[in-house]
């Protein structure tokens, strides 16, 4: 009898194991990242008889809870460092023991020294880029975002104008010069902008001057552009350019700038390195500037830092352009199931884990990273209620059968009377 007591016991404690896990489940219904869990039981066996030919049941099992790590919805939230995993794979997280965790929460923040951090203060790895350029084949380590720092700039050796000079211009007349301005990049990231005018003498043969403001090189007179090159550009009868001839490259030296950056020596490109073809030529449509580049970069403050598509970090600068400042890492685990919860929204890894395959998103069998986006929770609250209701009749059902049997041993006890 006091066997069939423990049975229903069992039932009682693996009932109300199985609802503190669908309590912990709907507690967490807006847990960023959370992971479902379901409960598992197992039967006991007290003993066999007869070769097995009679099995006697012991009851059950504790209850086993196992995390479900199902896809959850993706959330759009706007946040900066907020970043959702679409697929398969973990946030790898550092805590202050040094101890490697793995989370699917990605609701990132920056702390005080600019590293980027979980909502609870984890570590969040992946790699730094090194003078622009990203290693994602070496180890993992904290990412830390530069703050209103500003970019190292770089001077400029290369330029090209895209162009058209009218052709069929009568010389002398205004039509026959036309004049268009490049900026160029000195080696303290200040912007100097040169000029070019170009005048027809002939038919087909136009002469260049390129020039800069006399106030902004030592001994320049305000208000008086000197020179810096000069030359003569020859079109065939079909307006393409002629002379100079391919690679047509045109020396423009710049000495003893104002503001005491270094001496410049430009190469101003008059075909394009790819296609072959000048970029300056002559229709018959009016003169025009259709576009320049230029290999410097001006000294420039970053104004923004942000989580992009990919799980990379990008700084915006004053300028309007963008650098990868930093990528963060995926883990790919096999048996995800197998993880250790250890609260806080993180996983540890468990005695029979597989090992974790750690790199950038979209790679492997690692899923990819949606910026702006967190992934929500995982639990099907239609689901938890039916569980609850389920083991509560089943808590009910093993009440009754140790009532049943506390009324079958007061019997028992009555027949000595």
């Amino acid at each position: 009898m006091s066997g069939s007591f423990s049975i229903a016991l069992s039932g009682l404690t693996a009932d109300t194991d199985a609802l503190d896990i669908v309590g912990n489940n709907l507690a967490n219904l807006n847990t960023t990242g959370y992971k479902d869990t379901t409960a598992s039981f197992y039967d006991l066996l007290a003993q066999t008889a007869g070769g097995g030919a009679i099995q006697i049941g012991g009851g059950v099992s504790a209850t086993i809870g196992q995390s479900q790590f199902t896809q959850g919805s993706i959330q759009l939230t706007g946040g900066a460092f907020d970043g959702a995993i679409q697929g398969n794979g973990f946030f790898v997280v550092q805590d202050s023991a040094g101890d490697t965790l793995y989370t699917r929460a990605g609701n990132f923040q920056l702390d005080a020294n600019g590293t980027l951090v979980t909502a609870t203060g984890q570590n969040v790895q992946g790699w730094m880029a090194t003078n622009g350029v990203l290693n994602t084949s070496g180890a993992v380590g904290n990412i830390t975002i530069p703050a209103n720092a500003l970019s190292t700039p770089s001077a400029t050796t290369q330029f090209s104008m895209d162009m058209n000079l009218q052709s069929g211009a009568t010389v002398g007349t205004s039509a026959a010069t036309f004049s268009a301005p490049i900026q160029v990049v000195d080696s303290l990231g200040t912007t100097q902008t040169l000029t070019a005018t170009f005048t027809e003498t002939a038919a087909n043969t136009w002469g260049y001057s390129i020039t800069i403001p006399g106030q902004d090189i030592t001994g320049g007179k305000a208000g008086t552009p000197s020179q810096l090159a000069t030359g003569t550009l020859n079109f065939d009868s079909n307006g393409n350019l002629t002379t100079p001839a391919p690679p047509g490259v045109v020396p423009v030296a710049i000495t003893g700038l104002a503001d005491g950056a270094s001496n410049m020596n430009l190469n101003w490109n008059l075909y394009n390195a790819t296609t072959g073809a000048s970029t300056i030529t002559q229709f018959a449509q009016t003169s025009a500037l259709s576009g320049t580049t230029q290999d410097g970069i001006p000294a420039t403050e970053i104004t923004q830092v942000s989580l992009a598509d990919g799980g990379s970090i990008v700084a915006h600068y004053s300028d309007g352009s963008q650098a990868v400042v930093a990528q963060l890492a995926l883990a790919a685990i096999s048996n995800p199931q197998s993880l250790i919860s250890t609260g806080q929204n993180n996983f540890e890894l468990g005695a029979n884990t597989a090992a974790p395959a750690v790199g950038s998103p979209g790679t492997g069998s690692r899923g990819t990273i949606q910026g702006g986006a967190l992934e929500s929770s995982n639990v099907d609250i239609a689901t938890e209620f039916t569980n609850l209701i389920v083991y509560q009749r089943s808590y009910e059902a093993n009440s009754r059968v140790i009532s049943t049997l506390d009324q079958l041993t007061q019997d028992l006890l009555n027949l000595k009377q």
